[in-house]
C-alpha cells in the first residue's frame, strides 16, 4: 500500500472509530508497518492543521484519534445543541494532578497526599473517562490501581505523558508544594479553553445578529 493509499486508509479507519485505534491495529490491516501509520498519520494532520479543516488528528501515546478543531467548539456546541461539560473542580484537578504524576496510585495513596477523603472525587474522574482502574496492588486488601486515559491526554493536548511538565524528585511539604503549582498549571489550561468557547460563542452570536438584519 502506498503512502497516499495509507493515509486514505488511515482516515477512513479513524473516521468509523470516533475512538482513538492502536497503529499497530492499523498496520496489521493495511499489511504496513507501525511506523509507517504513524508517519502518515503526522502527515495527515499537518495536512488538516495546514488546510485549516474542521478536523483534527491527534496522536495518544501509540494511538491515532479524529476529533473536531478546538476553535469550532462553541459552534458544534450551538448546532448540535449540546451542554457543555461541566468544568473540573480544584479538587478535581487535585486528583488529577496526582494520578497523572505519580501513576499508578492507589486511592489510599491519592488521600494521603491530598489529607481529605477522595472516594467521590476519584469515581467523578473515572464517570468522565479521565482515569480508569488498572489492575491492583499486591497488598492487603488488594486495592485499585488508577492511572490516566487517552481522552486524559487529549484534555490536556499532549500526545503522552512525557511531555507534561517534570515534577522534581521530591518529598514531603515540599511535593505538596511542588504538585499544588501543577494542579495551578492545569486550572489556568482549563481556564483558557473556557475562555476561549466563551470568545467563541460570542462570535457566533454577534454572526447570527448581522446575518438577521
Amino acid at each position: 500500500m502506498d503512502k497516499i493509499e495509507l493515509k486514505s486508509a488511515i482516515e477512513a479507519i479513524l473516521f468509523a472509530s470516533g475512538e482513538p485505534v492502536r497503529a499497530e491495529r492499523i498496520a496489521v490491516v493495511t499489511a504496513s508497518d507501525t511506523e509507517a501509520v504513524l508517519e502518515a498519520g503526522l502527515a495527515l494532520a499537518e495536512e488538516y492543521e495546514a488546510g485549516k479543516r474542521g478536523i483534527r488528528l491527534v496522536r495518544l501515546n501509540d494511538s491515532l484519534q479524529l476529533h473536531s478543531a478546538p476553535e469550532h467548539a462553541a459552534a458544534i456546541t450551538r448546532a448540535l445543541e449540546q451542554r457543555r461539560a461541566p468544568r473540573l473542580s480544584p479538587a478535581s484537578l487535585e486528583v488529577l494532578a496526582i494520578v497523572a504524576y505519580f501513576q499508578p496510585v492507589t486511592r489510599a495513596y491519592i488521600e494521603q497526599m491530598r489529607g481529605v477523603d477522595s472516594s467521590y472525587t476519584v469515581g467523578v474522574l473515572a464517570e468522565r473517562g479521565l482515569i480508569e482502574p488498572c489492575g491492583h496492588l499486591e497488598a492487603v486488601g488488594r486495592p485499585t490501581l488508577y492511572r490516566t486515559t487517552d481522552l486524559f491526554l487529549r484534555t490536556m493536548g499532549v500526545s503522552s505523558l512525557e511531555e507534561l511538565p517534570p515534577l522534581p524528585a521530591i518529598s514531603g511539604s515540599d511535593a505538596a508544594r511542588q504538585l499544588q503549582q501543577k494542579v495551578e498549571a492545569l486550572r489556568a489550561a482549563e481556564e483558557s479553553v473556557r475562555e476561549a468557547e466563551e470568545e467563541g460563542a460570542e462570535l457566533s452570536d454577534e454572526t447570527e445578529r448581522v446575518t438577521e438584519r
